[in-house]
């Protein structure tokens, strides 16, 4: 599935990417056969401006009379061989020929005065003639406000030709390859923009399979007792086991829905209106005075380290009191009797710090990586006798970054583990940090 969309993205792109490239190709030979045909027309109105200099006119009993005999080509000097005009053709103020050079014109003028793109036969070669492509030139020859005749001259096209020739094979050459770079960079492209949609749908199957998989046994365990209390006759006192036992079981499925429902309610950021203004401070205090004595009744030893003025921020306070008591609960359940648990609150750098630091048995730095995956454990077994679903650290990670904050964690094998929440402030009242 993965493939063939990377494939389709990849051929969407390159046929995109390729007409563009195919449309700017014929843009940019457009403009390069504009050039070279403006180049040649600005050399044959050259030399025919020089030509028409060479004009002598004089008026004789009310008439012009026209000397060319110092007019190059039309005059008694022959040509050079070097000459690149085809023909030179002199016609009079009524448009009639009058003397020329070159292959035979018509007798009489019908062109109008501008350039001409002019296709002719010249002798056959073989047994196909062979077809030359000129560019014409007609010039009005004005003398005292007067035309006294018009100089018709050309020029071949072939140099424009064979430029353009190269021009094209070089294009035709360029072009494939660079549809090919094109192809190549789409299908990594492709990859690249399928990869977090790939990770997404890996993610989702191992939510899946874990989700159904937790679900599996609070409810073999709701079966397996409904039965029993169906099919043996039993007395108060067992049946009183089996319904404590169904009643564990719907709590720890209910507890694994309420779980799921919070990471899909918040997998973003929060809206700004739904923040206000909280005291961390006044907040960690409360969650520090709550798990007093839940760490005496495991006989460990709670230490707090707050601010004495408060720190303020916007933001969710359930939210973030969930964040914190994941972290709580967490450092409680992995942390041996007579340990400790610390949590801290600084500031630095316009950053509220949290800090939760246990002296516990430490998370391998393998694992580290995979902590706050859903439904990840480090030791499935002790886990799951400590009552989790590896869902807490996924659920802090997840109300942290939907306050813009970040979650870390540092671990030495029985040493203990420091997980730190940092937070953006908006407003610090905290003097002294």
């Amino acid at each position: 599935m993965f493939n063939q969309s990377r494939r389709n993205l990849a051929r969407w792109f390159t046929l995109s990417m390729g007409s563009i490239l195919v449309v700017f190709a014929g843009v940019i030979y457009y403009q390069k056969a504009a050039d070279e045909l403006e180049e040649l027309d600005r050399l044959l109105y050259t030399k025919t401006r020089v030509m028409a200099a060479g004009v002598e006119s004089e008026v004789r009993q009310g008439q012009w009379q026209v000397n060319l005999e110092n007019v190059p080509l039309l005059g008694s000097n022959p040509p050079l061989p070097t000459t690149e005009i085809v023909y030179a053709r002199w016609y009079s103020p009524k448009r009639k020929l009058m003397q020329f050079f070159g292959t035979t014109p018509p007798e009489r003028l019908t062109v109008a005065d501008e350039f001409q793109t002019i296709k002719t036969t010249n002798e056959p070669i073989g047994t196909m003639p062979s077809e030359v492509w000129l560019r014409q030139v007609t010039l009005p020859v004005e003398q005292a406000g007067s035309v006294i005749g018009y100089l018709q001259v050309a020029m071949p096209m072939t140099p424009v030709q064979e430029s353009l020739r190269e021009f094209l094979l070089s294009l035709t050459l360029l072009v494939p390859v660079a549809l090919g770079m094109i192809g190549l960079t789409g299908w990594v492209l492709g990859g690249l923009a399928m990869q977090p949609i790939r990770d997404s749908y890996n993610q989702l199957q191992r939510f899946t399979s874990n989700a159904s998989h937790e679900l599996r046994t609070p409810l073999a365990a709701v079966l397996s007792n409904a039965q029993v209390g169906l099919l043996v006759p039993l007395d108060p006192q067992q049946q009183r086991n089996h319904l404590e036992q169904i009643v564990e079981a719907a709590k720890s499925m209910s507890t694994l829905v309420s779980n799921l429902l919070l990471l899909a309610r918040h997998s973003g950021r929060l809206a700004p209106e739904s923040l206000k203004e909280v005291d961390l401070t006044s907040l960690l205090k409360e969650q520090a005075d709550f798990y007093s004595s839940q760490a005496a009744e495991k006989q460990l030893s709670l230490k707090s380290d707050l601010p004495e003025q408060p720190v303020k921020l916007e933001a969710e306070p359930d939210l973030l009191r969930q964040a914190v008591e994941n972290l709580l609960s967490n450092a409680y359940k992995y942390t041996p009797a007579g340990g400790s648990v610390q949590l801290r609150l600084f500031t630095q750098s316009r950053q509220a710090v949290i800090q939760v630091s246990d002296s516990g048995i430490g998370i391998p730095q393998a694992d580290l990586p995979h902590i706050f995956e859903r439904f990840y454990r480090v030791d499935t077994k002790q886990s799951r006798q400590a009552g989790g679903f590896g869902l807490g650290l996924a659920i802090a990670k997840q109300l942290v970054e939907a306050h813009g904050g970040q979650i870390s964690v540092t671990s030495v094998v029985g040493q203990g583990s420091t997980f730190q929440i940092e937070l953006h402030t908006r407003k610090v009242t905290e003097e002294g940090y």
